[in-house]
């Protein structure tokens, strides 16, 4: 167990210019991404662009994912608000952060019939539609060319229950049944080396809507359309859950030539039942050669789209939930089931120069033999010392991960703390402490 003695580490400039070298976010096998990787896979998040200005979120994202998809950022009212005017402001901000920590991205979404800015809804004619609708596609994947691994090229284009039928939007409306394959075949002018999904939800087991969506699939593979996958939602809870024959539904599409992609991933529940489901999706995916990834729809329960239903993987407060331990282990990672803890944050003495601060690691309901978590302080503050803890950093020097300088055991409920000097440099905004990771 990590003690409480007070013997300071004092980094000094140069230690610090030294430590700055090592960075804390580079993954190893106890990530979601980094175990991910290791089957061949990614394991991705939705982001908001609005949300990278947050500590805790961008440490989390950057720790954990190795693909991001916008989750609004790239739908045709965020950047096409006026026609053949493009807004890619803030789809960029995501695109390129992404990428600064060599994460892929995928590409959501170009023909969808939600999310539309009013101009597309009043288009009058089949040429209008068809040449508004090729327009798009072609601007904004040239735009993007080359930074996009996968495109939803056509999202949810089927009605639910149990007809099968085609949803009504500008695109079946005006141009019919057609449209959807006019829309893969621009999609791969526009950028030949992305892959093209098709994207729908409520389509996890063999239902109607399925069948839809496989018959679609089969017909552009039998006239040689350039489809490369399909994505499975996968939005799950007491209501629709995931289903028995969830990995058999798969594999018929895989069957077809095309990869899966499970792209929404989102459980609601809690504990050990939450917990089992997520470790079903995900074991279902690895067991298929073409699922090539997961991505879960957000970061933390706090933004998420059903935040009541607190479906994801982090709590409000970026604690790893048992549903990540289970996707840990499921994924072969280095976690142990129901190895969780807390890190929290309080102010110790401080000086009109610098203050100290602690954080207190507490173990979850199961005994813990190892610890991480982040700090991360607000420019232009550095961390001039540290004490009971091993201390990495990243390339600013802005974010330290903490971990044991010992032993890491923690009984369950124990806790054990760290402390820190900060150097305010003329700011006095306390630090933000990430999720914790245990083992």
């Amino acid at each position: 167990m990590a003690t409480r003695t007070h013997t300071a580490l004092v980094l000094g400039t140069a230690g610090l210019l030294a430590a700055t070298g090592v960075t804390a976010t580079a993954q190893s096998a106890d990530t979601l991404g980094a175990a991910a990787a290791e089957r061949g896979r990614y394991f991705g998040a939705a982001v908001a662009a609005n949300h990278l200005g947050e500590a805790p979120y961008v440490s989390t994202l950057d720790t954990e994912f190795t693909s991001v998809t916008p989750e609004n950022e790239m739908k045709w009212d965020a950047v096409e608000p006026t026609r053949d005017t493009f807004t890619f402001g803030s789809a960029d901000r995501i695109v390129d952060h992404a990428r600064s920590k060599g994460m892929k991205v995928r590409g959501h979404t170009l023909v969808w019939h939600s999310q539309l800015p009013g101009w597309v809804s009043g288009l009058g004619t089949a040429d209008d539609a068809r040449s508004a609708m090729n327009n798009h596609i072609t601007k904004v994947m040239q735009h993007y060319k080359g930074r996009i691994h996968s495109w939803d090229v056509v999202n949810e284009a089927f009605q639910d229950g149990e007809s099968g039928a085609r949803r009504s939007s500008p695109f079946q409306d005006k141009l019919g049944d057609g449209y959807i394959e006019e829309a893969f075949r621009t999609a791969r002018a526009a950028d030949p080396a992305a892959k093209l999904c098709y994207n729908d939800y409520n389509t996890d087991g063999i239902n109607a809507k399925s069948n839809a969506v496989y018959n679609l699939v089969k017909e552009l593979k039998a006239r040689n359309a350039p489809i490369d996958c399909v994505g499975f939602q996968s939005h799950f809870n007491s209501a629709s859950p995931v289903p028995s024959d969830y990995k058999e539904n798969l594999r018929r599409f895989v069957d077809l030539g095309v990869d899966v992609q499970i792209t929404e991933l989102d459980i609601e529940g809690s504990g050990t039942a939450q917990a089992d489901n997520y470790s079903n999706v995900v074991r279902s995916c690895l067991a298929i050669a073409r699922c090539t990834g997961i991505t879960v729809w957000g970061v933390t329960d706090k933004y998420s789209w059903r935040p009541g239903g607190t479906p994801l993987l982090f709590d409000d407060n970026y604690n790893k939930k048992p549903a990540y331990d289970a996707t840990l282990t499921a994924l072969g990672g280095t976690g142990t089931p129901g190895a969780t803890c807390t890190a929290t944050y309080g102010k110790a003495e401080e000086w009109s120069d610098r203050f100290n601060g602690r954080v207190t690691v507490t173990a979850g309901s199961s005994a813990i033999r190892d610890w991480s978590t982040t700090v991360t302080v607000t420019p232009p503050q550095k961390v001039s010392a540290t004490w009971n803890g091993s201390p990495t950093w990243d390339t600013s020097g802005d974010v330290m991960t903490m971990r044991p300088n010992g032993n890491g055991s923690l009984a369950a409920g124990a806790s054990t703390s760290f402390g820190f000097t900060v150097m305010k440099n003329g700011s006095s905004t306390p630090p933000a402490v990430g999720s914790c990771t245990a083992a």
